[in-house]
């Protein structure tokens, strides 16, 4: 009876968009608002249109309203059949089309696609302050929490408890007065978050460092040299190269160049791509987003906006992450400054005794000092990282070798970008388990950085296998070459499809508890612990192979290039330290303490200055006015994740490795117990469970980074 209802209702939706077509759209039904009919239900691509996605996002809003209409005016009692369920239930359609329509507004965001972003924005965040001030709505899912919530069981329970203090989180018990107030930050914010979509793409697009002749390219690789080629004539050819900027504040690239003044180009191009030093200023948006989120937490009855964000996670208060953070400090600082004692006495040895080295020569002089201690180079190594046989020989072999999938390219499967590939991937008994989408390139379409996401998550009640997408941003060789990958990107890789693994393996009830949906603090673990599989001899021997012969690396050479992971590597520890506590100083000011938009930049520098991490040598990985993570995702006061995450996933490594890191019961017993978990049970109890550690080990980390 539900079934026949929602086709009903689906069918009316569906009607309801075709009346407010043009005459000549009238017989063309919407794909979006149809089942599709391609394996998993995949998106079907090539029936999609830019202009289906207001549209068919107007018409599932149209049903959710119905849907949760249905619940309030039941006169029955609320129960958690037809309250919880009903409510995680009633919005199934309107994640399917959004979650479409947010692929590629990050991963290809035509001109198009960013105006019906733009559309969309209002009307989900009013639809979800709707939600989420349903007094009637909120009083059924408060009866079921306080009356039934002793006698359910398992993921009834999690569900039931995870809705009820999603509610609350929102202010669904805040005065009449404060709600209003909550609706119109939540919508302000969105709108924001939209402008700062729009701003940092376009920032670091222009960033570009034009170069004028080959000549000053001297360093880099002839491959690198014709990637300059290649991006200068997709960017209007204003200059014969271009340099690229990404979306980290160290530009891999400046490892290489020989020229000084062009490593000073592109590394201010990078730090200065959006602090209003040229056209692009996000620190407007940035002070405001701060202020409001102040705000936010303050109507909520907390002290600042890292209180509100932290109480739902591991750590649970600012407190407790400080106190990790001091940790590390301590142990980093001297290491960090006898690293760049170091490089800069060996830069001497070549510019004269009173050479001061520059952030943009750290790379360039730190690579040389690490060929000659170490006889190796990036160069060397690039050409045995092919990204199809990374992909197929690296990350999908130590899938197969740990867990037992397979996979098999799916040609007929149409997609949004001809550089994406969609793979299905079969489990063990041979049965299909999920659809994996592979966005390896990048484009001016794209948002810098890599992610995982999924166009459906994984759900049982629902009959869903997950379809999951991996986006990074290498460089795409030009016709006929190779594109190879740097260990940075290599590593990347096997990260992101730790994130996908996580979702694939997923074996829940409910949409709402399944795959990556837990907490920011648990949820960086299963990638961070898939990038061990890279170094594991048995692995790394079968993808590392040259691009063009096919050969595997030499032994002397692998040895040199596995040794050299972890050279000079108190830098990468200090740059996320410090851009941790960027994000945390932002978040744990009051709304009165935040700067204004011209005195952002040095907020930035205080704020490391009091914590021991003000360093030219060793700035932020990300700094304010380009920080995707905390202004335009969902990382705000939550950057500290990847260190704390870290020490996890050091820790479920250390048992991989005294079990038997290829044995495929020790994966099993990792599936079993953490990735196919989703937010289930308590995230410490499933850390516990597989390692059967009471507590994290935090002084493994600075081993592991070889400190």
């Amino acid at each position: 009876m539900n079934i026949k209802t929602t086709i009903l209702t689906l069918g009316m939706a569906s009607m309801m968009m075709q009346s407010m077509a043009q005459p000549n759209e009238a017989a063309r039904q919407n794909p979006l608002l149809m089942k599709s009919t391609l394996p998993f239900g995949a998106p079907d691509f090539s029936k999609i249109r830019t202009s289906d996605y207001i549209p068919a996002i107007e018409a599932a809003i149209h049903l959710q309203r119905s849907k949760v209409a249905d619940i309030v005016n039941n006169k029955q009692r609320p129960t958690f059949q037809n309250t919880i369920v009903a409510y995680d239930e009633s919005g199934a359609l309107l994640g399917r089309v959004s979650n479409i329509l947010f692929a590629l507004a990050s991963a290809d965001k035509t001109p198009e696609i960013a105006e019906a972003e733009k559309q969309a924005m209002p009307l989900l965040t009013a639809l979800e302050n709707e939600l989420m001030f349903n007094k009637e709505l909120f009083a059924r899912v408060k009866y079921v929490y306080d009356h039934q919530l002793r006698s359910l069981k398992g993921e009834d329970r999690k569900l039931t408890e995870e809705i009820y203090k999603r509610f609350v989180r929102a202010g669904a018990l805040l005065s009449e007065e404060k709600m209003a107030r909550m609706k119109d930050i939540n919508m302000r914010i969105a709108d924001l978050q939209q402008q700062w979509g729009d701003l940092l793409p376009a920032a670091t697009n222009d960033a570009v460092v034009w170069v004028n002749s080959k000549e000053e390219l001297a360093g880099l690789s002839e491959g690198d040299i014709a990637q300059c080629k290649k991006d200068a004539e997709s960017r209007g050819g204003k200059a014969p190269y271009a340099i690229v900027i990404i979306n980290t504040t160290q530009q891999p690239i400046m490892a290489s160049l020989d020229n000084r003044d062009l490593r000073r180009r592109v590394y201010e191009a990078s730090i200065h791509r959006a602090d209003g030093t040229n056209s692009h200023n996000t620190f407007p948006v940035v002070v405001e987003i701060a202020k409001l989120r102040a705000e936010q937490a303050a109507l909520m009855g907390y002290k600042d906006y890292a209180s509100y964000s932290l109480e739902s996670t591991m750590a649970k208060t600012s407190d407790n992450v400080y106190a990790f953070l001091r940790q590390l400090i301590q142990a980093y600082r001297p290491k960090a400054d006898a690293e760049t004692k170091a490089i800069e006495e060996y830069a001497r040895r070549t510019m004269g005794s009173d050479f001061q080295l520059q952030p943009y020569d750290r790379f360039y002089y730190s690579a040389k000092m690490k060929k000659e201690m170490l006889d190796i180079s990036e160069d060397e190594v690039k050409p045995y990282f092919n990204v199809d046989s990374v992909q197929r020989n690296g990350v999908f072999y130590a899938a197969n070798r740990v867990y037992g999938l397979t996979f098999k390219e799916r040609k007929d499967i149409p997609v949004y970008h001809p550089d994406v590939k969609v793979f299905e991937v079969d489990d063990k008994d041979g049965k299909p388990l999920a659809l994996f989408y592979s966005d390896f390139f990048r484009r001016p379409t794209k948002r810098g950085g890599a992610w995982m996401s999924e166009f459906a998550k994984q759900s049982h009640y629902r009959g869903q296998l997950p379809i999951i997408y991996n986006v990074c941003n290498s460089a795409k060789a030009p016709e006929g070459q190779p594109s190879l990958l740097t260990w940075d990107e290599v590593t990347t890789m096997f990260h992101e499809f730790g994130h996908a693994l996580h979702g694939m393996l997923s074996n829940c009830k409910y949409n709402m508890l399944s795959g990556t949906d837990v907490a920011r603090d648990f949820v960086e673990m299963p990638s961070q612990f898939n990038e061990s599989f890279a170094t594991i001899p048995e692995i790394f021997d079968h993808y590392a192979k040259h691009a063009v012969t096919g050969q595997p690396m030499p032994e002397a050479l692998k040895e040199k290039m596995l040794r050299s992971i972890n050279f000079q590597s108190a830098y990468s520890l200090g740059e996320n330290l410090a851009a941790t506590c960027v994000d945390l100083g932002w978040h744990v000011v009051k709304a009165d303490q935040i700067p204004t938009a011209d005195k952002a930049a040095d907020f930035e520098r205080t704020t490391l200055k009091n914590i021991g991490l003000l360093d030219t040598q060793v700035p932020p990985r990300y700094s304010t006015s380009y920080f995707n993570h905390i202004w335009g995702s969902g990382y705000a006061a939550g950057y500290y994740s990847y260190l704390w995450t870290e020490v996890l996933a050091v820790n479920i490594a250390n048992c991989f490795a005294q079990r038997g890191p290829l044995k495929p019961e020790v994966g099993q017993a990792f599936r079993d117990k953490v990735l196919s978990r989703g937010n289930t049970r308590d995230l410490m109890q499933l850390f516990t469970d597989f390692t059967g550690m009471r507590q994290p080990d935090a002084s493994a980390l600075l081993p592991a980074r070889g400190l």
